[in-house]
């Protein structure tokens, strides 16, 4: 916003660091079927569960996927 490329460039040079070490994030696809499987494994039907699915998917997931996209995702697939 201010015109200085010197600036930018070097903020994309270390995000281009971080990611590189970062854990690769899940794509919507993938964030479906680890939340499908996990449902599975513990067993859940319906809502009254959420918090069953979440503790697992929160702790499996980690880094690889945002708490509030699994958050959304389990209750997309438990109504």
């Amino acid at each position: 916003q201010q015109n200085r490329p010197d600036l930018a460039r070097e903020e994309l040079d270390q995000v281009a660091v971080y990611q590189e070490f970062l854990p690769k994030q899940l794509t919507a696809e993938e964030l479906t079927a680890e939340v499908r499987a996990i449902i599975a494994e513990v067993g859940a039907s319906s809502m009254k569960e959420m918090g069953k699915v979440m503790g697992v998917a929160s702790k499996r997931l980690a880094g690889r996927a945002d708490g509030k996209e699994i958050s959304a995702k389990v209750k997309e697939l438990l109504a």
